[in-house]
C-alpha cells in the first residue's frame, strides 16, 4: 500500500476520535435535578418495569397541579405536537413496559414498551399509553400513536411526596395497583394478567425446547399446575404421562404419578387414580408418605389417611415425623389416647423450634380434648 493511502487512513481515523472526544460527555447529574429511577415487579410470571426521571416539589406546593404540570392538553411551543399532555415524569418519556399481555383498568393492552402520559384534569385525568416510547418528553406527541387511554381518578392525599414516585399496591396473585405519587396528588391505575392462560402459554413454548428433554421436574411442574387449577385437564395428563415417563427420569418418582392421579381425579377417573397412587407407594419417601397422608386426612379420608401413616412408621419406625404422623393419624380417628402415646415419643425426639411449636400444639389439644 502507498505511504500516501496510509497517511490518508490515519488522518480519517484521527478526524473520527476528535468527532468522538467533542461528542462525548463528562458524568453528571441530569438536567434540573431530575434523578433517574426505575421501579419493576412481577405479576403472576409477567414482568411490568417502569423507567422515569423523577422531579421534585422544591418550594412549590400548592402550584404544581394545574400550573407546574397543566391541565388537560396545552401548546408547549416547542416540537410539532400542539396539543400536548404530561410526560408523567420530567425528561425523556416516561414509559412502562409489559412483558406478556395485560390488562389496564379493564381494558387489554398487548406485550411492548409504552411511553406513558397523563393528561391531568382535577376529577378525572386520561392515562394514556403510547406506541412512542423514545421521544423527549411530549413535545412530538402524536395522538395516532396511542395504544391506550383509560380514565384514571387523581387522589388527594394529606402528606406531600417530594420527589415524584411509582409504586405496586395492593399486589394479588394476578393483579396490582400502580400508582403514580408526586406532591399531593396520587394516580393509580390496575394492571392485571391472565395468569392461567398466560403461564399456560408459557408451559407450552418452554417444554417445546430444551427443557422438555429429559427432565421429568418440568413437565410434573406444568401439569401440577393444572391439577391445582383445575384447569386444562385434558392437556395436563398428557404432561403428566410425559413426567411419570422412563426416557425423562420420571418413571419411579411418586410425586410424578401422584400428580398424575390427581388429575384423573379432577377428570372423574377415580378408580385409575387410586389403581395409579396404590402402584406409586413403594416409590414414596419418608416425606412423601406424610405429605400424602395429611392430604388424605384434610379431604376427610381418614382410614386411608392412618393407613399412609401406618405404612410410613413401619418403614421409618419411632422417629419424630413418623412419630407425629401416627399422633395426627390417630387424632383424626378420634383415638386420642393412641394419638397422645406418640406425641409424646415425637415431643421427646423435636429438634427446633418449629417442630416443637407443632408438637406441642398436637399435644396441647389432645389433652384438652375427651380421651
Amino acid at each position: 500500500m502507498k505511504r500516501s493511502t496510509w497517511t490518508g487512513i490515519a488522518l480519517l481515523l484521527l478526524q473520527l476520535i476528535l468527532i468522538e472526544t467533542a461528542n462525548a460527555q463528562l458524568l453528571s447529574p441530569p438536567t434540573g435535578g431530575n434523578k433517574k429511577a426505575s421501579v419493576s415487579e412481577e405479576i403472576g410470571i409477567t414482568d411490568v418495569t417502569i423507567n422515569y426521571s423523577r422531579p421534585h416539589v422544591k418550594h412549590r406546593e400548592g402550584h404544581i397541579w394545574g400550573e407546574v404540570i397543566q391541565t388537560g392538553y396545552v401548546d408547549m411551543g416547542v416540537g410539532t405536537s400542539k396539543a400536548s399532555p404530561w410526560r408523567a415524569g420530567a425528561n425523556e418519556n416516561t414509559t412502562i413496559e409489559f412483558s406478556t399481555d395485560i390488562k389496564i383498568e379493564g381494558q387489554p393492552l398487548p406485550a411492548g414498551r409504552y411511553g406513558l402520559f397523563i393528561a391531568y384534569d382535577p376529577n378525572e385525568s386520561t392515562l394514556i399509553f403510547s406506541k412512542n416510547s423514545t421521544s423527549w418528553g411530549a413535545f412530538y406527541y402524536n395522538p395516532a400513536e396511542d395504544a391506550l387511554r383509560v380514565k384514571v381518578k387523581p387522589i388527594t392525599v394529606d402528606k406531600s411526596v417530594e420527589w415524584l414516585k411509582y409504586e405496586f399496591t395492593d399486589q394479588t396473585s394476578s393483579s396490582a395497583v400502580v400508582q403514580l405519587q408526586w406532591e399531593k396528588q396520587v394516580f393509580p391505575f390496575k394492571v392485571e394478567v391472565d395468569l392461567i392462560n398466560t403461564q399456560l402459554e408459557s408451559f407450552r413454548k418452554e417444554l417445546r425446547g430444551i427443557k422438555g428433554f429429559g427432565v421429568w421436574e418440568n413437565w410434573d411442574q406444568a401439569a401440577s399446575f393444572c391439577a391445582d387449577n383445575k384447569v386444562n385437564l385434558e392437556e395436563a395428563l398428557l404432561w403428566a404421562n410425559n413426567a411419570t415417563d422412563a426416557s425423562n427420569g420420571g418413571s419411579q418418582i411418586f410425586e410424578a404419578w401422584n400428580t398424575k392421579a390427581a388429575i384423573l381425579d379432577d377428570l372423574g377417573r377415580s378408580t385409575e387414580a387410586a389403581e395409579i397412587r396404590k402402584k406409586a407407594l413403594p416409590y414414596a419417601d419418608m416425606f412423601e408418605l406424610y405429605g400424602y397422608a395429611r392430604t388424605l386426612a384434610g379431604d376427610k379420608k381418614i382410614k386411608e389417611a392412618l393407613d399412609i401413616f401406618k405404612m410410613d412408621y413401619d418403614k421409618h419406625p419411632d422417629i419424630f415425623l413418623t412419630n407425629t404422623g401416627m399422633a395426627r393419624g390417630y387424632m383424626a380417628a378420634g383415638d386420642n389416647k393412641k394419638a397422645l402415646e406418640y406425641a409424646l415419643k415425637a415431643q421427646k425426639q423435636a429438634q427446633g423450634k418449629i417442630n416443637m411449636d407443632v408438637i406441642n400444639k398436637i399435644i396441647k389439644d389432645l389433652q384438652s380434648a375427651k380421651m
